[in-house]
């Protein structure tokens, strides 16, 4: 019995003398730390770029000069979101491709990628850190000015009894900001897209070239491929609005008229499958960051 107890002093003593050492020795990150730490870098990175700086300024000025020279702030929301629905279909993307196209391939140029790679961090969380960071930075420059656009209207209305979209034919707040939405969701997906360019390509150049490419056929492709289509009878009338769907601009376009400008209008026909066009926009924004993470893990 004395043998046993004597045995098993000097073996605690080891264990809380092991114990100790571990709590003293420094742990590594978890997987939650190391992403927040992904998208505050992001962040930095975006503060400390003037060229975000400079491209968020000239965004928000074509938006106002639109909304303002063309009058609408003072005519209404329904139209000043028209107005502004084409500047956007249009600048959106290639704001959208800024942020994004050289996000990856920046980190894999400065070797942080390999450092991230000592860490238990999957390529997956780097994807999505980096993609967090730059959405959030995206959203600010885009959702800032509409929302300066939505107070000027507010403030310059004709009609200041304005009505809500509860009642068919009205004007109302509730609409620009579905178009907001709709606009977020757009821009999201366009983002994911530029955020798998920049991890499938191996140099600025042809980065810069795929994102050309890219924003050719989100802005033109697709509309002309689903025109031909048309004029050659392989997609009906029928077939149309989901057609319209697989294009992230399209599917935008119809949402926005869809849920805001039929709705003000009280009448018109079916422009946009709205279950069809949201999966679409989902489907592009998860479809092109699995690609990333995959293009990473190979």
């Amino acid at each position: 019995m004395s043998g046993e107890l004597g045995t098993s002093e000097p073996q605690s003593a080891v264990r809380e003398e092991a114990s100790e050492t571990d709590r003293s020795r420094p742990t590594a990150p978890d997987s939650k730390h190391l992403l927040a730490t992904i998208v505050a870098r992001e962040l930095r990175t975006i503060r400390r770029n003037r060229t975000f700086l400079v491209l968020g300024i000239a965004f928000a000025a074509v938006l106002l000069g639109v909304a303002w020279v063309g009058g609408s702030v003072r005519a209404g929301y329904v139209p000043t979101l028209v107005d502004l629905l084409t500047p956007l279909e249009l600048l959106v993307p290639v704001v959208a491709v800024a942020f994004g196209y050289r996000a990856i391939l920046g980190d894999e140029q400065r070797g942080e990628l390999d450092v991230l790679e000592t860490y238990p961090v999957s390529n997956r969380e780097i994807v999505l850190g980096v993609y967090v960071g730059r959405a959030i930075g995206l959203l600010v420059t885009i959702v800032v000015p509409l929302a300066v656009v939505a107070a000027a209207v507010a403030r310059s209305e004709d009609d200041a009894l304005s009505m809500y979209a509860s009642h068919s034919g009205a004007d109302s707040p509730i609409l620009f900001a579905r178009f907001i939405v709709l606009t977020v969701l757009f821009a999201l997906a366009v983002l994911a897209v530029a955020i798998a360019i920049s991890a499938a390509v191996s140099g600025t150049r042809s980065a810069l070239a795929l994102a050309v490419v890219a924003l050719v056929v989100l802005l033109v492709g697709f509309d002309l491929a689903i025109a031909f289509g048309v004029s050659a009878g392989a997609i009906g009338d029928a077939e149309l609005v989901y057609s319209l769907a697989l294009s992230p601009l399209s599917a935008y376009r119809g949402l926005v008229f869809d849920s805001a400008i039929v709705v003000a209008a009280g009448t018109g026909p079916a422009v946009a499958s709205p279950i069809a066009s949201l999966a679409s926009l989902a489907g592009w924004t998860i479809g092109s960051l699995g690609f990333a993470a995959w293009v990473l893990n190979r």
